[in-house]
């Protein structure tokens, strides 16, 4: 069978400057494709050129006919005032989707995304939540192909695993652009990196992303004996050449075209080749304070809603903590109450005398408008680092920038681009403690590898919060955990966090959960997960305004109006039967929770 979507031979460039040139590219059913490569290198561009938003320089696209698709873009926007409800009518509206369907795919989909209040205005959710609503709208589409750029950017950690779990189960086919390696390996079925350093502009693997990992150090391996192989030869033939070799001859004629024919090959391979990582160091001071801040009864709460209680916890100089749990549970509350930019409602926090902490704030801006080289530098053209004085240009050069771009507008930037100017910023100013909250986003693996190194080998402190479970795992020597409720635990790892989590959020039903407190095991541990928790609490509602549509559609097929008109009455039938196997889809996945959950 033909592929889905089938691009022969494109590139696209912006100015004198070519994102790539000649790249073939294909999805075929039920590929589910990891989309990376360096930042910068053209990822976004590529994915919006299969969706038909760009058009490309060269070459052309060809999609099978009739081919329905999804783009979910990196930043989750929606019109003002605008309900969850509306987004997702609006999508099912863009995509044609049959009337009768809709009011059931909206509850089921939603339903699945772990949304409980339909009405609630979309751009007042939090980012994850944003998140889950543009891939929901997606999904009601219906399509063959989705393409997802940036995923896990602003998903907690079970937001992801509730993508990662929608992906694996899926029937249609996906690319998706991510740096989230975990993410990778467990999704993916074929990767392909975006690199000017592959021959063919790219490099694809079939297989998870630890076999890429294999594929790729095997071709690098090739291509570094292919090039010590050919520079013996060019340093052969340069010196033949030093020693007057004479062009009389066809014979001599050849070699020496092809003496200049090896060099430029190995030119061009050292060229693409050139292995570069952003450098990234971040300032320590000298203290020697062995406790930095002291938490102590530390409560913290809005609109009835309480995000921790009694929160007793010390940071110590050269711990490096992982803050984890779900989107609004108050990670970044905490880092604004540690750095004291939030009032304490509750508790103590005691800082070391002179503390110095540089929060790095998720919310992170830069003015579109400035240069580059002012973004970097923004009182002359030289930056002060670890007590020495840097020109601009070579502070720009440890983040992979080049001269040529000191002048261009941080609008020009990529995603990655921009975070990695932030980082720059950010080590400009020596710390004690290090609050990072989700700095990983948009970074490409490279710089994240980089960026990892640094946290490890930072002497301070640092409370990282992260969606990046690779970086968490190897970074973190302890995790602290919230549940959103108000209780907050101590963990050894992530792994233990996920496991705590899953039992305190298995309880729906209050009877269930009275019935449990009253047994004499007390609260018994709940076999569902959180968000199946969450779908399972909203099963009933959404089954009863599904039956309520099926008796409107019954009652529209039984209508005499229509019983002598063949067409009207088929197409009755055809949306009562629709209705018919919603209730019934939705009434054996509530009969499959409910067996689950025992």
């Amino acid at each position: 069978m033909p592929p889905i979507i089938q691009a022969q031979g494109i590139a696209k460039s912006y100015g004198a400057t070519p994102l790539f040139e000649d790249i073939s590219f294909s999805v075929s059913e039920g590929d589910r494709i990891g989309l990376i490569g360096p930042n910068g290198s053209g990822k976004t561009t590529l994915l919006r050129i299969l969706a038909g938003d760009v058009a490309a320089d060269t070459g052309e696209v060809s999609l099978r006919k009739r081919t329905r698709f999804s783009y979910v873009e990196q930043e989750s926007r929606f019109a003002a005032g605008e309900s969850i409800r509306e987004v997702i009518e609006r999508a099912m509206a863009e995509a044609h989707v049959a009337e009768g369907e809709r009011e059931a795919t909206l509850a089921e989909t939603l339903g699945r995304a772990g949304f409980e209040r339909f009405d609630e205005e979309a751009n007042a959710l939090s980012g994850g939540w944003r998140k889950r609503l543009a891939i929901a709208a997606a999904l009601v589409q219906k399509p063959e192909v989705l393409l997802l750029d940036e995923p896990t950017n602003h998903l907690d950690l079970e937001g992801i695993e509730w993508l990662e779990e929608l992906l694996r189960k899926a029937g249609f086919a996906c690319v998706v652009i991510s740096h989230d390696r975990y993410f990778l390996e467990n999704v993916v079925s074929e990767v392909v990196e975006l690199d000017r350093a592959y021959p063919q502009g790219m490099l694809r693997v079939a297989g998870t992303y630890a076999k890429f990992l294999e594929e790729k150090e095997a071709f690098l391996h090739a291509l570094a004996n292919r090039r010590e192989a050919l520079e013996n030869r060019v340093h052969g033939e340069i010196e033949w050449l030093r020693r007057g070799a004479k062009a009389r001859t066809r014979k001599s004629k050849a070699r020496i075209d092809k003496a200049t024919e090896m060099m430029g090959e190995l030119a061009d391979l050292q060229s693409r080749n050139r292995s570069v990582n952003a450098r990234i160091d971040f300032s320590a001071t000298d203290r020697q304070t062995k406790r930095l801040v002291e938490m102590e009864g530390v409560s913290y709460g809005f609109e009835g809603n309480t995000l921790f209680n009694g929160l007793d916890f010390t940071i110590t100089n050269g711990m490096r903590v992982g803050l984890v749990g779900p989107n609004g549970s108050g990670k970044t509350t905490l880092l604004k109450l540690l750095t004291g930019e939030l009032a304490l409602q509750q508790g103590e926090v005691r800082r070391a005398p002179s503390l110095r902490i540089v929060y790095f704030d998720q919310t992170r801006q830069l003015d579109a408008d400035v240069t580059l080289r002012r973004a970097l530098a923004p009182e002359s053209d030289s930056v002060v680092y670890q007590d020495r004085v840097i020109h601009v240009a070579s502070w720009a050069s440890r983040f992979l920038f080049t001269s040529e771009q000191l002048n261009q507008p941080v609008a020009r930037l990529s995603g990655g681009e921009r975070a990695r100017v932030l980082i720059a910023r950010l080590m400009l100013q020596p710390a004690d403690v290090l609050l990072l909250d989700e700095p990983t986003n948009d970074l490409d693996i490279p710089t994240l590898d980089v960026l990892e190194e640094s946290l490890l080998e930072f002497r301070g402190a640092l409370v990282l919060v992260t969606h990046d479970r690779y970086m968490l795992d190897r970074v973190s020597t302890v995790v602290l955990g919230l549940d959103g409720l108000g209780a907050v635990e101590r963990f050894a790892d992530y792994a233990q966090w996920e496991t705590w989590i899953d039992e305190r959020h298995a309880a729906t039903k209050p009877k269930a959960a009275a019935k449990a407190a009253d047994s004499p095991r007390g609260q018994e541990k709940k076999k569902l997960s959180y968000l199946e928790a969450r779908e399972y609490a909203t099963l009933e509602q959404r089954i009863e305004r599904v039956e309520t549509l099926l008796a409107a559609k019954r009652a529209a097929y039984e209508d005499p109006a229509i019983q002598t008109d063949a067409e009207r009455l088929m197409a009755a039938h055809a949306e009562m039967e629709a209705a018919q196997a919603e209730v019934d889809k939705l009434i054996a996945r509530w009969t499959e929770l409910e067996e689950k959950k025992g």
